[in-house]
């Protein structure tokens, strides 16, 4: 190995290091991250003076401890503590919106997080008339299946209606 690698191999497993720490960052499932702390270990060991043998022993050694022991404690309690958060449609399901449109069993469009969506109610039958509040019950492809709220009455006066 040349002189200047034999000196720098700290320095690439720091290198290393934060390469896998990036690479965490886009996963974030604490496999690179167990990854950074054996290359941790083994720069230490390669500051130390040791050779790549040793480094090599110590990054596995560190990395599979990390990996089988370590990370499922730390996943367990990162999953306990981060509350398990809707996204993307699942996040309108119980939300108000406003009828733009009478809407029925066979269509009409709501007012749901600022935009305009295409809605028909869940109950066959059911009609719900413009400017009344409706709850979104599921998203289906670009169609919120609505069902009346109950809590507020229907307006009588139907002027324009707000921006919801």
């Amino acid at each position: 190995m040349p002189e200047f690698l034999r000196d720098a191999q700290w320095f690439l497993w720091i290198a290393g290091a934060l390469v896998l720490g990036l690479l965490e960052l886009t996963s974030l499932d604490l496999v690179f991250g167990m990854l950074v702390l054996g290359a941790l270990a083994a720069g230490g060991v390669a500051l130390a003076g040791f050779g790549f043998v040793a480094q090599a022993l110590v990054f596995t050694v560190v990395s599979g401890l990390g990996l089988v022991v370590a990370r499922p404690y730390i996943k367990r309690a990162v999953d306990r503590s981060v509350p398990d958060a809707p996204t993307n449609v699942d996040a309108l399901t119980g939300r108000t919106a406003l009828a733009l449109t009478d809407v029925d069993d066979r269509g009409g469009q709501v007012k749901l997080s600022g935009e305009t969506w295409s809605a028909r109610t869940v109950d066959r039958g059911e009609r719900v008339p413009a400017g009344s509040d409706v709850v979104v019950v599921r998203i289906d492809g670009a169609t919120a299946l609505v069902r009346a709220d109950a809590d507020r009455p229907a307006p009588t006066d139907l002027t324009a209606p707000t921006d919801r």
